[in-house]
């Protein structure tokens, strides 16, 4: 066992997916395909003598994750102003929440990779406005203000995290539940979800934390965990060396696979923090909380719970197809169409997302894959009435489907794939194999069973893969136990 335990606490800062920006209605954009500075107003500028408006629908979906993240939600919530200046911040100060946030003291359960799971307590999760985006270029900088005003969820967890793996469950976890909730894409290659890593480590013999410093901006959770195991050693190496880690803001270089220091850390103090004067505090009444409450979806946890408890699924397997919400109910589809839960989970796990790899397509991207959940239920029904045997379907009838996307009854009419199931038929074709490699019948009789499955194929081969696996295998026991006898 190391000596040194990793400790890390993740901010997370998610756009929440409403029409307008959190104190206007200037409308929301995709801040990459869009035009630069085509979405912006007075406010988004910074004009003097603009006033901010609460977005209502921005805090109905924060109330919606901090009660999916099991925290309370004070009664009283209130923005203020942290002053800081840089280019992407118009105002000079941004309007965020300080001392009284949205929600407070929850927790995430994730599962862990011994099998076991954890629970990471949620600090807060505070609304706020996002910033500008800037893009840096030969000789200077471009600022972009479409982004500035965007309602935005930061997420603070305690530092329960002690290692990159239980980050990236963390970060996957949360993500999946922002999706589930509707409210964020989890498109983090267009920045509408960004973590921050805080990481410190310490010594088996220390009493409290050590220094930490703050990864900023990872565009991806593999990215993350990159940086959270550089950051880790980097910082073990300071220490072995005699040397101090210094409280600093980091960033991570992906191209150089390195820690890139882009400033020594703020203290709380030096963002001056005030109650914001031109917004009141919000007043949250605990009928609109148990209105949002009774509102929300089914969640990861509890879906994954009522597909091990109703549909008698693995709880890996539940936690595989739950893990994100476009499988959830793709799968949901294949079982409604009657379709067996196990059959259904083990082809969508195993075949129909070994198709998704090869093509590179994300999981929550499944219900834009060419075989629709109905179609991919019509192929399994065929296996199920035992039309076709599980190998036709998974080596020829499966691929056909992807590859043209015609239904999988009408590939097996169109290549005469129907399983033969007529105990007369495949027992002339036992028959046959038998007379043609009774050498191999010989040596199974002898006591050598790895021959079974020889003989099996062979005969398999000769029905071109068409016959029913079990009518097949109770035959050749039958006649080799006669061959026996004789």
């Amino acid at each position: 066992m190391s000596e040194w335990k990793t400790v890390i606490g993740l901010e997370v800062h998610a756009e929440m997916e409403t029409e307008s920006k959190m104190f206007s209605s200037c409308p929301v954009v995709d801040s990459v395909e869009a035009e630069p500075n085509t979405a912006v107003d007075a406010l988004s500028l910074g004009m003097p003598g603009t006033l901010p408006v609460i977005n209502m629908q921005a805090m109905e979906y924060g109330i919606m994750v901090g009660l999916a993240l099991n925290c309370e939600i004070p009664p009283v919530n209130q923005f203020a102003r942290k002053n800081y200046f840089y280019p992407d911040l118009p105002k000079g100060y941004q309007i965020s929440q300080y001392d009284r946030p949205l929600a407070i003291n929850g927790y995430i359960n994730i599962e862990l990779e011994d099998g076991t799971s954890k629970r990471i307590r949620v600090r807060r999760a505070h609304m706020e406005e996002d910033t500008g985006k800037l893009s840096h270029i030969a000789g200077g900088s471009l600022v972009d203000y479409n982004r500035a005003g965007v309602p935005l969820l930061e997420i603070v967890s305690e530092p329960d995290i002690h290692s990159a793996a239980e980050a990236e469950a963390y970060a996957r976890k949360l993500r999946s539940i922002l999706r589930y909730l509707g409210v964020n894409s989890g498109d983090m290659s267009k920045g509408v979800l960004r973590y921050e890593a805080n990481v410190s480590v310490m010594h088996e013999r220390d009493k409290e934390l050590r220094e930490r410093t703050e990864i900023k901006n990872l565009n991806s959770i593999r990215n993350m965990v990159k940086a959270i195991d550089y950051e880790v050693k980097r910082q073990i190496k300071l220490y072995r060396d005699g040397d101090a880690v210094k409280p600093a803001t980091l960033g991570w270089d992906e191209a150089g696979g390195r820690i890139t220091v882009q400033r020594y850390k703020e203290r709380a103090d030096e963002y001056r923090y005030f109650p914001e004067p031109d917004l009141p505090a919000v007043e949250v009444s605990r009928e609109m909380v148990a209105d949002i409450a009774a509102g929300l979806p089914a969640l990861p946890d509890e879906l994954q719970k009522q597909f091990v408890g109703d549909l008698g699924l693995s709880n890996y397997d539940a936690g595989v197809l739950t893990a994100e919400r476009a499988v959830a109910e793709y799968f949901e589809a294949i079982v409604d169409a009657g379709v067996e839960p196990k059959l259904a989970a083990n082809w969508l796990i195993t075949d129909l997302f070994r198709l998704m790899n090869a093509e590179e397509i994300e999981r929550e991207a499944i219900d834009r894959i060419p075989i629709a959940a109905e179609a991919f239920a019509g192929l399994l029904s065929l296996v199920q009435q035992g039309t076709i045997n599980q190998n036709t379907a998974r080596k020829k009838v499966l691929p056909a489907m992807w590859s043209t996307g015609a239904s999988a009854r009408a590939i097996v009419e169109e290549q005469g794939l129907a399983q033969v199931s007529d105990p007369a038929v495949i027992e002339a074709a036992v028959d046959k194999a038998l007379a043609d490699n009774r050498d191999m019948a010989l040596r199974y009789l002898a006591g050598n069973e790895k021959v079974l499955n020889a003989l099996f194929g062979k005969i398999m081969g000769q029905m071109r893969g068409k016959g029913d696996p079990a009518v097949l295998r109770r035959v050749l026991l039958q006649k080799l136990e006669r061959m026996k006898q004789d």
